[in-house]
């Protein structure tokens, strides 16, 4: 199972930044990743391998949204972009941070020098530690770390944005990591260790929301039954009123098959965040007028972005950079979505709520693990989007005093309800192309539209009247 994340695609931006070198520079031809074999795509290689993805220096400061357009054509945010993007600020100003929640971040093996890494990332930007920074291993010992591990560097990657990011959000939060000791690939190999490590957090209630950046192609699992035997973590979620979130997937429309490279030519989609017990979390572009101001967002899209092609794949595109979307083949149409029928159908539609996730956008994070250049560098996904999301479910806890336990119910309704917390997503698709077979490939995803969409679920969020709102409707 691949990374539902393209983690610091812009890896090697910082050595085009701290070299004042465009993108063509950013990193030696021998460091880029290899064109992909014929029927193949080259983002496929970016997904089960994360280790090429760090490409050239890192910047010892991080890059502002100037550096990266001057040297990248492409824009980078810090946290307070992001805090003013989702109206942060006026929830902090009343004491709002998600203080009394935990939120928990699942990852395969965790990164060896998280603690020092988040701990710079505060100090860098001014934010307070986490009341407390548990990390735990229920499902078994990680194996150690080792640096030429090409799958250990990416989810130290994936831990450091996941960690970082969801600090960000809710920093009066307490995280707990949970590492499992198996790397997931397409199908079932690494879930059951998912799986035990959550139940061991919900039976001990050490949390209040799940975060979970990773998910597979539902074609790859051998049959429905085989999910069904998966879902006790998220039944017992539901019961014990946790949040559980999931990435949407960064194929769009498309996602790749059980070899992990080649791409379905139909419109597929992603377990767990199909599952009608999580909350499946798609990915948005933030756009913001030339005086920074927060303009309407749309569709995260990089596809058919020359200058994000050029760097993450070594060639102008297209490539599947987009937000996932779509119908799930295993699960009919939850009560919550009865509503918005027209779209979905008989069938379970996500994504059901979307984040910051373009790297056209992309966040700065900070990592020094062994593997990978040590110091600063953008990342993007939805592997972005949904620790982002998890902080705004913290704070909607702690505005309650209680955890709030599945709140898709709430999320129609208040979109029904064209509640100012819902910021309607009308602009952009989710249709991929990319070189398969020897010819170029398109596969036709689903476009905004005003109310429900494939694309982006209900919209993003305003957090200075979502937050209220969620605790409120969802708290009852």
């Amino acid at each position: 199972m691949r990374m539902a994340k393209l983690m610091a695609v812009l890896g090697g931006l910082a050595a085009a930044v701290a070299a004042g070198l465009g993108p063509a520079a950013a990193a030696p031809a021998a460091t880029r990743p290899a064109a992909a074999p014929a029927g193949t795509s080259a983002l496929a290689d970016v997904i089960v391998g994360p280790g090429v993805i760090h490409v050239g220096r890192t910047q010892p400061g991080p890059p502002t949204t100037a550096d990266c357009e001057k040297a990248y054509k492409v824009a980078c945010y810090e946290p307070p972009q992001i805090r003013q993007a989702y109206d942060l600020p006026a929830l902090y100003a009343k004491g709002v941070t998600g203080r009394g929640a935990t939120i928990v971040i699942v990852d395969s093996f965790g990164s060896p020098t998280i603690r020092n890494d988040l701990g710079v990332f505060d100090q860098t930007f001014g934010l307070p530690a986490p009341p407390t920074f548990g990390i735990i291993q229920p499902a078994g010992k990680v194996p150690a770390y080792n640096p030429h591990n090409s799958t250990m560097v990416g989810w130290a990657g994936e831990t450091t944005l996941d960690v970082e990011w969801a600090h960000t959000i809710a920093p009066g939060a307490s995280i707990l990591l949970v590492e499992t000791p198996v790397s997931e690939t397409e199908g079932v190999h690494g879930f059951p260790q998912i799986v035990a490590a959550e139940q061991y957090v919900l039976k001990a209630h050490l949390g209040d929301v799940i975060s979970q950046s990773f998910s597979a192609t539902e074609e790859t699992f051998p049959a429905k039954a085989a999910v069904l035997a998966l879902r006790g973590a998220y039944l017992q979620a539901a019961k014990d009123k946790v949040t559980v979130l999931a990435a949407s997937g960064d194929s769009g429309a498309a996602d790749v098959m059980l070899n992990g490279k080649t791409y379905y030519l139909f419109p597929v989609t992603s377990w767990p965040d199909s599952d009608p017990l999580v909350t499946g979390v798609g990915g948005t572009q933030l756009h913001f007028t030339a005086k920074g101001i927060p303009a309407a967002p749309t569709v995260w899209n990089d596809t058919y972005s020359t200058a994000t092609n050029e760097f993450a794949e070594g060639n102008a595109g297209p490539n599947p950079l987009a937000s996932g979307g779509g119908l799930s083949i295993f699960f009919p149409r939850p009560a919550y979505q009865n509503g918005v029928q027209s779209v979905v159908g008989g069938r379970r539609g996500v994504p059901d709520i979307s984040m910051s996730a373009a790297c056209n956008g992309s966040v700065d994070t900070y990592s020094t693990f062994a593997g990978a250049p040590a110091g600063w560098s953008p990342s993007c996904g939805t592997s972005e989007a949904t620790p982002l999301f998890a902080g705004i479910v913290a704070l909607a806890d702690q505005v309650a005093g209680h955890p709030l336990g599945l709140i898709n119910p709430a999320l129609y309704q208040m979109s029904a309800a064209h509640d100012p917390g819902i910021v309607d997503v009308t602009s952009g698709n989710n249709t991929v192309s990319f070189s398969q077979g020897g010819r170029e490939r398109t596969v036709t995803g689903f476009a905004a539209r005003p109310g429900y969409d494939l694309a982006s679920g209900v919209g993003t969020v305003d957090a200075r009247y979502f937050v209220p709102d969620l605790a409120r409707i969802a708290g009852t």
